[in-house]
């Protein structure tokens, strides 16, 4: 499949899913615009280095994804946006009554309102174009839920919601609106909480991530982030034209319990 000539922007993007998802897309083809809230030189040295290794043209864009006007100007800074990776997030887990106010307001509006505005300015591009791709990173907490995490389980389920909408919105275009929902993924954000765990729980680093990080994923594996960028890839084929509205689950099982 090549995505040559196409533009991705992929939303939170400077490490983990986000920069796998777009590293696969440009192995693709794709030109690609990296995102994140910072702008130093690690970032675009990133970008920079994705355009030597695949031989495509790439940006990194500062924009803060918790302010919807700054969402809008990553599309139109981008100048164009042919396939659209809203992949920014952040956690916190806390009881309901305990859960900071700002905490809820932040994750609400970086996980779930962010795909909102940055899909609202994109479909013009898109249907000027005559083709576009929008895939959104919820989660297997896009689908169940896990108690302590009352604003990321409803932000992501709000994404799976607005997937649907956005893609009967689209449904007679060329244009398809899917959602990705990954369960435990080995990124740099996931490893750095191993050795906490191994100390709290007093176990090896395989216990914790057989019995505490994966307890709930049968396969007892972590995805990669290569793997959700492939299913990326995968859902702006042309095999994937008539897969719209739904969601992909990447989890090892979790979601089939």
């Amino acid at each position: 499949m090549s995505l040559k000539g196409k533009t991705a922007i992929v939303t939170g993007s400077n490490s983990g899913i986000g920069l796998g998802v777009a590293r696969e897309l440009a192995r693709a083809g794709a030109d690609v615009v990296l995102n994140s809230f910072t702008d130093n030189s690690e970032d675009h040295a990133l970008a920079d280095g994705i355009a030597a290794e695949f031989g495509v043209s790439a940006r990194y864009i500062r924009a803060d994804m918790s302010r919807g006007a700054e969402c809008r100007a990553l599309i139109e800074q981008a100048g164009r946006c042919d396939i659209l990776v809203n992949n920014a997030g952040i956690q916190h887990v806390a009881p309901i009554e305990d859960f900071p106010t700002d905490k809820w307001d932040a994750i609400v509006a970086i996980n779930m309102s962010s795909a909102f505005h940055t899909t609202a300015a994109a479909l013009p591009m898109m249907r000027a174009a005559g083709w576009g791709r929008v895939v959104n990173i919820a989660s297997a907490h896009g689908l169940t839920a896990s108690p302590y995490k009352s604003a990321y389980v409803t932000a992501k389920h709000g994404v799976v919601g607005l997937t649907k909408t956005a893609a009967l919105e689209t449904a007679q275009e060329p244009i398809t609106v899917n959602a990705i929902c990954p369960g435990y993924v080995l990124t740099p954000l996931v490893e750095a909480q191993i050795p906490d765990t191994m100390e709290k729980y007093q176990m090896s680093r395989e216990d914790v991530i057989e019995q505490v990080m994966l307890e709930r994923q049968p396969s007892r594996e972590f995805a990669t982030v290569e793997q959700i960028g492939g299913t990326a890839v995968f859902l702006c084929s042309d095999a994937a034209t008539q897969i719209t509205g739904t969601t992909i689950s990447v989890d090892g099982g979790w979601t089939a319990l």
